[in-house]
């Protein structure tokens, strides 16, 4: 498909209702996130729709794409799959929805376990299929022709999720959940159940926002086990020059 026609469609989305929704929650999450992560080299991947990295104090801040677009805000385009950063060179990366719509999302984790420095942080959001979100996404796959953004993704669910990062030798630091009001059209059903933001979104959040620092694999110092080995209660002493008998 011409890069033009998709960027003009994600576009529209998140112009939509929905998508106005979506970026709004979001990027409060990545803004309170961004600010306490430190480095000098950030990046975010996709998503030009929102500058996620606007709140953070890394002085190198960058955003990529994986296709051109003329006139489009990004400092790069490369594929999610094979970056073009050397090894431990990011501090921080951004995966906004990128894994969802990734051909294929292992490597793309490979990747960015291999561009973080150790202890770098990766910040993912990604829509959670069992929420309102991912029924109106299997809906529009089995009863509608509406392939577009964002319902032509292969949403991934929380616990897969974490069992990936897990492989790849990343520790979850936090998990929150976001957007539990359904991906309404209108602006008035919109409001209208804008209460279960506050009530639901433990159990229904359309969106998970994963913050995962890479671990520094290595020895591990054993502490010794001062209740095994007492300290001897008893001292011998040592003879003195005196007690020896020298012939």
């Amino acid at each position: 498909m011409n890069p033009q026609h998709l960027f003009d469609e994600q576009q529209r989305w998140f112009n939509s209702t929905a998508g106005q929704y979506l970026r709004a929650k979001e990027q409060a999450l990545y803004d309170r996130a961004v600010v306490d992560l430190f480095g000098f080299n950030a990046l975010q991947m996709g998503c030009l729709q929102m500058d996620l990295l606007s709140n953070s104090r890394i002085p190198n801040r960058f955003i990529s794409t994986e296709w051109y677009v003329p006139k489009m805000s990004c400092h790069m385009c490369c594929s999610d799959e094979f970056l073009p950063f050397a090894e431990q060179s990011l501090d921080v990366l951004l995966l906004p929805h990128r894994l969802e719509f990734s051909q294929r999302p292992h490597q793309t984790l490979r990747e960015a376990e291999r561009v973080l420095v150790h202890e770098g942080h990766l910040l993912i959001s990604g829509f959670n299929p069992m929420s309102s979100w991912g029924v109106a996404a299997g809906l529009n796959r089995l009863f509608s022709n509406n392939r577009t953004y964002p319902w032509n993704g292969q949403f991934i669910g929380l616990l897969r999720m974490k069992d990936w990062l897990a492989l790849m030798g990343f520790e979850i630091i936090s998990v929150e959940m976001t957007c539990s009001v359904p991906p309404f059209e209108k602006v008035t059903w919109c409001n209208y159940f804008s209460f279960m933001d506050k009530f639901c979104a433990a159990m229904l959040g359309g969106v998970y926002f994963i913050v995962a620092k890479k671990r520094v694999t290595g020895l591990t110092p054993l502490k010794p086990n001062w209740k095994s080995a007492p300290l001897a209660t008893h001292l011998i002493p040592r003879p003195s020059q005196k007690d020896v008998n020298l012939e």
